[in-house]
């Protein structure tokens, strides 16, 4: 291990060069080299904190075993899939990102000299894809962590070589107007492309300091605008996957300014943004599968964004989801995990050996894409989850899945959701999935309409883009929670619809839908995508099996349905799916309510 004297450790704790910089209106100083949120001389203690804890030890036992499978590669190459090439740009920051890790922690030789041949092979690139900033992003941080944490061990050519790089492939493209667009942006991609930005105009910061400081003054200012994304209550309008994505890349944002300039980020105007970590602790149900509507992947994973918020709001049970995916890691970690030495980082005083359960059933937020997010207990492995919500198609990666929800009993999720389609595959098709208007090619796929979710389809037709349903009613209790969306206006065929759902200690869940029909008549479809194998056991009952586990599907009201089943031709993790439902005829100006129970057999 690469350490110092007591005395020196202790002077350079936090060294500063005779840079300044403008930061929140005041001259500040700005840390030497390594100054991006690892600071030269904090080794010691991070490998203390490793060694002390089993769940971090762990993860750094699985960062090192990946270096040395990576020693054994080829160099990242730039290949493109379609118009990206952000593959690469990740597997750049994976293999860079941990062999800078592996050797400040280890002093280990091969890491550097591997580190340094990836850095060469992407400053090689012709370009980093500025066509797909995304792309450029990615790199930009990869390059400016290996510049920056091996700066001691690189010579002046190497600096000089990556250092173009940092400043022609990733930062100049962003002053170009026709790609940039994303300056304006609300969403992820205003978040993933600040952060590399600002990554690495801190990099290269005294070398050209009058272009880093246009790129962190304009970063500061333009990250602010996905900010107001997470107002009121923390709730992310795109979902799990990207709030990982999103909010991991703002995080780092933060922190790189505050270790870069030694001062706190004022979040002071941004309650929603605090508080977002409740809402992703929430997002994950009793399988350890995520909530994944909209545009989102199944699997639960590793948030080091989470970490950090434990740390800065003083709450470790945000941290009692993300301790089973610490475990869960496997030696062949990849894109997902390619930021894994942040959970170590951002972990470093929190003791992860000691962690108490969340206490709430319910959390609800409000907003672009209110959710309701309920649930028995947090320590049953039988316990009943709920994700259910509302908002809009309209909302980026969104799809029409509006009053849907998954539901999870006995370990078992029986309401499923298909999550993403490949863009890839799409793409290749010539699909344009990108505009979100109510003739969009988009709610052609089968995956993104809400006849493949669970919720509510009027006449076979789609849901209107226009719409938004808000969160109008929400209680918890000893005995129950529940939650209520006003989806009326998804549904211009009726004069209102509105879906409740209630989570009934252990025992049950109630989707209760209340309606009041249009001017004509109508036909309202209820359906349940499921991977379970189906069993109707007449009009109103069907039984669900999977996994040794039974499931009822219960019709209360109204009284006359059928319930049929329609296959969907779409796997979901291997296992057929089908959709189970039933029509009910509404006439003009009828109103009434329908009401379906979910009950484990136990």
């Amino acid at each position: 291990m690469r350490y110092f004297s007591f005395f020196i450790a202790f002077v350079l704790v936090i060294p500063y060069a005779t840079v300044y910089a403008q930061f929140n209106g005041d001259r500040a100083t700005i840390a030497s080299h390594p100054r991006l949120l690892l600071l030269k001389g904090e080794e010691k203690a991070l490998d203390q904190a490793v060694k002390a804890d089993r769940y971090k030890l762990k993860v750094h036992n699985e960062i090192l075993a990946e270096c040395e499978e990576i020693l054994h590669t080829v160099r990242v190459e730039r290949i493109k899939i379609g118009m990206r090439m952000l593959s690469a740009s990740r597997e750049a920051m994976l293999r860079i990102f941990y062999l800078s890790y592996a050797w400040r922690m280890t002093d280990d030789k091969r890491y550097v000299e591997r580190a340094k041949e990836e850095l060469a092979a992407i400053s090689l690139f012709s370009d980093w894809n500025p066509s797909h900033f995304l792309d450029v992003a990615e790199m930009t941080i990869a390059a400016a962590i290996g510049y920056d944490w091996l700066y001691d061990e690189l010579s002046s050519d190497e600096r000089a070589q990556i250092r173009e790089a940092i400043r022609t492939k990733g930062l100049a493209p962003s002053l170009d107007s026709q790609y940039n667009w994303w300056l304006k942006a609300t969403h992820n991609w205003n978040q993933v492309c600040n952060a590399g930005m600002l990554m690495g105009a801190l990099a290269i910061y005294e070398d050209d300091v009058e272009l880093a400081e246009q790129l962190i003054k304009r970063g500061k200012e333009s990250i602010q605008l996905p900010m107001k994304d997470y107002e009121p209550d923390g709730a992310y309008p795109e979902g799990y996957m990207y709030w990982g994505y999103g909010t991991t890349f703002h995080v780092l944002f933060i922190n790189a300014m505050e270790r870069a300039f030694g001062k706190a980020y004022d979040l002071s105007s941004s309650p929603g943004f605090v508080r977002t970590a409740s809402f992703m602790q929430n997002m994950t149900g009793v399988t350890g599968d995520s909530f994944n509507f909209s545009d989102s992947d199944l699997g639960g994973v590793l948030q080091p964004a989470m970490f950090w918020f434990a740390q800065k709001t003083d709450n470790p049970s945000l941290l009692w989801i993300e301790r089973e995916h610490m475990i869960k890691l496997s030696a062949n970690v990849r894109e997902d995990n390619r930021l894994l030495p942040l959970t170590l980082i951002w972990s470093k005083d929190s003791d992860l050996q000691a962690i108490d359960p969340p206490k709430g059933k319910l959390w609800v937020g409000k907003g672009k894409t209110p959710v309701a997010l309920m649930r028995s207990s947090w320590v049953d492995s039988t316990a009943l989850y709920v994700g259910f919500k509302g908002g809009s198609p309209s909302t980026n990666h969104g799809h029409m899945d509006v009053g849907s929800f998954v539901m999870e009993s006995d370990g078992v999720r029986w309401a499923i959701d298909f999550g993403r389609e490949d863009y890839r595959l799409l793409e290749a098709q010539k699909i344009n999935i990108w505009k979100f208007d109510q003739d969009s090619e988009r709610w052609g796929v089968f995956k993104y309409s809400n006849l493949a979710h669970n919720t509510l389809t009027v006449n076979g037709e789609l849901q209107s883009v226009k719409g938004h349903a808000p969160l109008i009613d929400f209680s918890e209790t000893a005995e129950s929670t529940t939650a209520t969306m006003d989806i009326s206006t998804l549904y211009p065929q009726l004069k209102a619809l509105k879906r409740k759902i209630t989570v009934n200690n252990a025992e049950n869940v109630t989707i209760s839908d209340l309606y009041a029909g249009g001017t004509e008549e109508n036909t309202i479809r209820w359906s349940m995508l499921t991977d379970a194998d189906v069993r109707l056991v007449d009009g109103m009952r069907a039984e669900l099996t999977k996994g040794g586990k039974k499931l009822r599907l219960q019709v209360n009201a109204p009284h006359d349905v059928i319930l049929k089943t329609w296959a969907t031709g779409v796997d979901y993790r291997k296992n057929e799916t089908v959709i189970v439902g039933f029509d009910i005829k509404v006439a003009p100006d009828q109103t009434g309510e329908i009401v379906v129970q979910l009950v484990p057999c136990r």
